[in-house]
């Protein structure tokens, strides 16, 4: 079996020469998307919009590159990113929407509109067979992303908690899921209700489809029937006062499974191209409304139409890198009682994994884990 294809540049510039906006255009244009055939299509670029008070996210600048080839191409190319679980500043599309446009990410800035893929509240979702999937039968997938014609991932690869690192399959994986599909990626309990941050208001009990929410008259407060619930989060979403929650949550390997096969729902059948920007590797989420400084140095520019091979590749990058002074993964690596893992992400967050996420990624055929490195 052939190696996948991963294309590389750095972020080295000359003077009066091409700015990096235009290396990414470059780099995007050799390693084959005009193969995609854009011409009328609908293309989702789906990407991270930053957390308020965060600034390590991309910036918008990259997004008009990969958007303004695209256009080039012949393709009607939209932004996307689906509502949050948690409780912050992209839970809804209007918090959403301005919490884009505040980091910069307006029409007039990326060139094209910007649409949140699983709607107003985070309902609008679309149930999507896993083939080949062990753990998730059904991904719920922001409808927008579905409806596209082409998928294009444009990531910011960094450090997470949870997951060691955040690239192309965490970015459509967990990214591309509606809130309901992020409660089942994350969390496998049934929910509950803050009494104290509940205001009786029903809005929850519309979106059960089990009879498991109930109305206390005399409260004037929600309750949930733990016996109905199936734990499928559509109240969490409808809550708009962040009553309603789970503590059950999974651990980082079970996460990794069905982040994996929720990326496979949302790649296959259709053509798709990932590009991932190895620059500001906080250690933890873009989600965050704060961001680290950086725990190794800006490595550079990959791009592939295998999002496994990419991950793969930008992983093998940062492991080879030197970590930077100053940081969370320099100054744990310079306590008395260090423990080294030999991973530059496992010893910045030891409680972090991801080597499953590759391996089942591998397995359940989203792509190969080996790959050609080609510099452009």
């Amino acid at each position: 079996m052939k190696k996948a294809k991963v294309y590389f540049t750095d972020f080295r510039t000359k003077a009066n020469g091409d700015g990096l906006p235009t290396k990414l255009k470059k780099l995007i244009k050799k390693a084959g998307i005009a193969d995609l055939d854009l011409d009328g299509k609908f293309v989702a670029i789906k990407m991270h919009f930053g957390e308020l008070g965060n600034i390590s996210y991309l910036r918008p600048n990259y997004a008009r590159a990969v958007v303004d080839v695209v256009k080039e191409l012949g393709g009607k190319p939209f932004l996307t990113d689906c509502n949050t679980l948690y409780p912050g500043s992209r839970k809804n599309a209007l918090e959403h929407l301005y919490c884009a446009w505040e980091n910069g990410f307006t029409p007039l800035t990326v060139g094209c509109p910007i649409l949140i893929g699983d709607g107003l509240k985070g309902t609008d979702d679309i149930e999507v067979p896993v083939i080949g999937g062990e753990y998730v039968e059904k991904a719920k997938i922001g409808r927008a992303v579905m409806d596209a014609d082409v998928f294009i991932s444009l990531n910011h690869f960094k450090g997470h908690e949870m997951t060691g690192f955040g690239g192309a399959i965490k970015n459509i994986g967990m990214g591309c899921g509606s809130r309901a599909g992020k409660c089942e990626q994350h969390i496998s309990g049934k929910t509950e209700i803050d009494q104290e941050l509940c205001r009786g208001c029903k809005r929850c009990m519309f979106q059960c489809a089990n009879n498991a929410l109930v109305y206390n008259k005399e409260t004037m407060k929600m309750s949930v029937n733990t016996e109905n619930c199936v734990g499928c989060g559509r109240c969490i979403a409808a809550c708009n006062f962040d009553a309603i929650s789970s503590s059950d949550y999974h651990a980082p390997q079970l996460l990794n499974y069905k982040m994996a096969e929720y990326a496979k729902a949302v790649i296959d059948g259709r053509p798709n191209f990932h590009i991932s920007l190895v620059l500001d590797i906080s250690p933890n989420c873009d989600c965050h409304p704060e961001n680290d400084a950086p725990i190794l140095p800006n490595i550079g520019m990959f791009v592939s139409k295998d999002p496994l091979a990419l991950d793969q590749a930008c992983v093998d990058a940062c492991l080879a890198a030197t970590p930077m002074p100053g940081s969370q993964l320099y100054d744990r690596m310079h306590r008395p009682d260090f423990h080294d893992h030999h991973d530059h992400f496992k010893n910045s967050t030891p409680e972090s994994e991801y080597k499953s996420c590759l391996e089942h990624a591998e397995k359940i055929g989203i792509g190969r884990r080996e790959y050609e490195l080609i510099k452009g």
